[in-house]
């Protein structure tokens, strides 16, 4: 009886120490190994502990497309996150989480992108947005987001990657030369930026509103997720303004259904007080 106890107690330990090794492994390039490097990762980020994380020796670490070290960054602070959304692309190994937290003593609205080699996330990148940002409102952000319905795309009615670049690409082109002509309008469609909100409960609602000209947006970066329809850019919106400056680190993920734009979501990470243009922002419902 002894041995017998014995022997399942060596089994029990060897199953204990194989979980996080086994769970690590499970990461890869397929969708089922992305959604688990995000798993790890929101457990990671809700603990503030990145110790449950798979990441690769000098894994590269960035906040707001600045550098920055990953064990005093972002990730480390705990955070309720009381909604998110994931994004999966497995022609590049990456993801693209969006999440929001309505604590009152810190609201954030960010993106999270993650790249995977093997593995090993070798790519951590946040764009986080608070108090005292471009249109910032973490209620809001949750009440339109959450009400939205970004389910997987039946598979007859995809559209193709490259289709789904190209219609982000025309998005944003239209800011510098407010070429709107081009851009795959699809209605309704909405636009949630910062809080702020464009629709108004209307089939003709549309995101063309709000969009000005003369605006560059550069340094475009896709995370492409054919099965939900969605295309993430990471870039910089306002390089080489008049007034000054480089432009604010910014993220538009768009949802595209049947070709055609159905949701916006922008975060701009750039105080309100910073900003030096004139176009009005969108009108809050």
């Amino acid at each position: 009886m002894k041995r017998i106890t014995l022997v399942g107690l060596q089994l029990a330990l060897c199953a204990a120490w194989l979980v996080p090794t086994l769970s690590h492994a499970e990461i890869s390039c397929g969708r089922t190994g992305l959604q688990q490097a995000v798993d790890l990762y929101i457990a990671a980020q809700t603990k503030g502990d990145l110790s449950g994380l798979p990441l690769a020796k000098g894994v590269g670490y960035w906040e707001n497309m600045a550098p920055a070290d990953i064990q005093k960054g972002f990730v480390t602070k705990p955070l309720k996150i009381d909604h998110q959304r994931s994004f999966l692309d497995t022609d590049t190994c990456q993801t693209i989480t969006e999440s929001i937290v309505t604590d009152k003593t810190a609201p954030y609205v960010f993106s999270t992108r993650l790249r995977v080699n093997h593995d090993k996330i070798v790519e951590v990148e946040v764009l986080w947005t608070t108090t005292a940002y471009w249109l910032f409102n973490a209620d809001a952000y949750l009440k339109y987001s959450s009400t939205e319905n970004w389910d997987p795309i039946p598979a007859e009615k995809r559209t193709s990657r490259g289709a789904l670049v190209a219609a982000a690409n025309a998005y944003l082109d239209a800011f510098l030369e407010k070429r709107t002509d081009l851009v795959p309008w699809g209605y309704p469609c909405v636009r949630v930026e910062g809080g702020a909100y464009t629709g108004k409960g209307s089939p003709a609602d549309t995101c063309e509103s709000g969009v000005p000209g003369g605006v560059n947006i550069v340094n475009r970066r896709f995370v492409v997720d054919e099965i939900l329809g969605t295309v993430s850019v990471y870039c910089t919106f306002g390089a080489g303004g008049p007034n000054g400056g480089s432009g604010a680190p910014d993220s538009h993920l768009f949802r595209i259904e049947n070709g055609k734009l159905r949701y916006v979501h922008t975060l701009t990470h750039l105080l309100q007080a910073s900003f030096r243009g004139s176009t009005p922002p969108p009108r809050q419902k």
